[in-house]
């Protein structure tokens, strides 16, 4: 109500100084004619200008402050991917009971272009995950998981993830998939309606990691080479990858 009340007291204030001013240019040179003339042309340049600037330079500074505001995100997804991410990737890929196609889809390498990602992210959304558990991989993976809510509850506190909608939601399938793991205190004598569950729930966030893993692998090709080298030589789908360069 403050605000409302402030844009129409400043509005009546804008209106009143130019009604002000153009009775003293009436009054001082005392040509009605050219004070309707001038008045009328900058009336009619207003369309044009709420043109260019609302519509134009507006969405430009907006998508420019999106640009870089999705930069300054893409660093607290490398620290997910560095921390999480990689080491919760090569987990889920030991669930996959066929894995040779989806290690097809997400082998990065330097030869890949946009369009390489961009296929590769389609293929993911459309693949279907088939995987397995038992209870020690499940347990595994809750303890695994228990160890990094603190990381995970840290990162889902950072307002500008609210910009970034894909990330947001790979955040929420984990942080749930946490949950569901934790509160099992035992993964041995779960029914098989309970254990489709989890999987559902595993398949979820597996997916969602896969093509935020992808769209960062393209993000660090384009901006930061060198990281993309150490992420390539750490790539969770390629068994033959090392950190160590030859």
């Amino acid at each position: 109500m403050k605000n409302k009340r402030w844009y129409i007291s400043l509005g009546i204030i804008l209106i009143a100084t130019s009604a002000i001013l153009y009775s003293l240019q009436i009054h001082l040179f005392h040509k009605i004619e050219d004070t309707e003339f001038y008045f009328l042309q900058d009336l009619a340049f207003v369309p044009l200008q709420v043109f260019l600037v609302v519509l134009i330079l507006d969405r430009w500074l907006r998508r420019k402050e999106k640009e870089d505001l999705l930069s300054k995100l893409n660093m607290i997804i490398g620290v997910f991917f560095s921390e999480v991410g990689t080491e919760l990737l090569s987990r889920f890929i030991t669930f996959e009971q066929k894995p040779e196609t989806l290690i097809q889809y997400m082998r990065v390498d330097k030869s890949w272009k946009n369009q390489d990602f961009s296929n590769a992210q389609n293929a993911i959304d459309a693949y279907h995950f088939d995987i397995t558990v038992t209870p020690d991989s499940l347990s595994s993976l809750r303890d695994f998981l228990h160890a990094q809510r603190d990381t995970m509850l840290r990162l889902l506190e950072n307002p500008n993830l609210l910009e970034h909608d894909t990330f947001t939601d790979l955040l929420w399938a984990i942080f749930h998939l946490t949950e569901e793991l934790i509160f099992r205190p035992d993964f041995n004598n779960l029914p098989e309606t309970d254990i489709a569950h989890l999987k559902g729930d595993i398949v979820r966030a597996f997916k969602l990691l896969c093509i935020e893993w992808l769209a960062y692998m393209n993000h660090l090709q384009k901006d930061y080479p060198y990281l993309f080298s150490l992420a390539l030589r750490r790539n969770p789908f390629n068994n033959e990858s090392s950190v160590i360069v030859t």
